[in-house]
């Protein structure tokens, strides 16, 4: 557990622990992250802010570790009735085709790109779209860490690819990007991708470096090429349901207690990113510099054309900006 994880778990619970009160409104936050993760830290804060903000009327408890369900299931849950709120992104896009923005390959230069856009016009569009078609209502996003390349060597250009074999997620997207560099992208599941590394099944993977750390894939691959292919961020949602049982001034007290955390979120993400680098250049692991828009001027053409004909503008226009 990191520095930052630890100070910050004790500094959520001992404050959860000062604020039981009678609620009027219990809302259920389920999320599959871990107890030390980044994300389970800022829920807890969340609920902390609504207790305070709604002088107790509303508690917010959290589930993770998918106590609740995986991420699919607690949805569903929340379309049902029987969950009220989670940590999730282009899941969405089952239901509001514009949530595959929030993944999109090569698109975002930058966590600045990243953040006009989730903030701006079309970010907009795409949290309309999600409350329109799903009937769940995001409150705030958090960034997710870069996806990087790891290999046995150092990669910095698309031209050192051809046939490099590498596991992806089952994400089409992402197979079309790294087949439009050269690559041979196998999807496999996370569960199988240490072994494979080990057996030499495939040379590679790309994941953030926090799934990096956490599969333990330092110990057999000792290079992280810093591509940085995908950002992307996710929404703290609640559901339409959940959100009409709210007065007004609960639902504006909620919505204050989104906008506090995504700040608090924000602080712990950054240094947790640091800390990762850190700890892992400890294990012996080199990061190496890449020719990040030789890569995403490879990529571009093939995951505009991709993405679904109806949202294939605003990739456009992401790319463009």
């Amino acid at each position: 557990m990191t520095l930052t994880r630890t100070i910050s778990l004790g500094l959520v619970a001992s404050l959860m622990a000062g604020t039981a009160m009678a609620a009027d409104v219990t809302l259920k936050l389920g999320h599959l992250a871990n107890e030390e993760n980044i994300w389970h830290l800022a829920a807890l804060h969340f609920a902390e802010e609504v207790a305070a903000g709604t002088e107790g009327r509303v508690e917010v408890q959290v589930f993770p570790n998918e106590s609740l369900g995986k991420e699919i299931d607690v949805i569903n849950g929340m379309q049902l009735g029987t969950a009220d709120m989670t940590i999730t992104g282009e899941s969405l896009q089952n239901w509001a085709p514009k949530a595959a923005l929030l993944a999109l390959p090569y698109a975002y230069r930058s966590l600045e790109h990243m953040d006009e856009v989730a903030s701006g016009e079309i970010g907009d569009q795409i949290e309309a779209e999600i409350i329109e078609n799903a009937d769940i209502r995001p409150l705030t996003y958090f960034a997710r860490g870069p996806r990087n390349l790891s290999a046995g060597r150092e990669i910095t250009s698309p031209d050192q690819l051809n046939g490099f074999k590498l596991r992806v997620p089952n994400v089409p997207l992402f197979v079309t990007a790294w087949q439009a560099l050269g690559a041979n992208p196998t999807p496999m599941a996370f569960s199988e991708v240490f072994t494979s590394l080990q057996n030499g099944t495939i040379e590679g993977q790309e994941n953030p470096l926090a799934l990096f750390q956490s599969g333990g894939f330092y110990e057999v691959q000792k290079t992280v090429n810093l591509t940085e292919h995908v950002r992307s961020w996710i929404y703290l949602t609640i559901s339409e349901n959940a959100w009409g049982k709210l007065s007004e001034a609960d639902q504006a007290a909620v919505q204050a207690a989104a906008d506090s955390t995504q700040a608090f979120e924000r602080e712990l993400f950054l240094a947790d990113e640091q800390e990762l680098v850190a700890e892992l250049e400890a294990e012996g692991v080199t990061f190496v510099e890449v020719d990040q828009q030789a890569f995403a001027d490879a990529a571009r053409d093939a995951v505009i054309g991709a993405v679904a004909e109806d949202i294939r503008p605003l990739a456009e226009q992401i790319f463009a900006d």
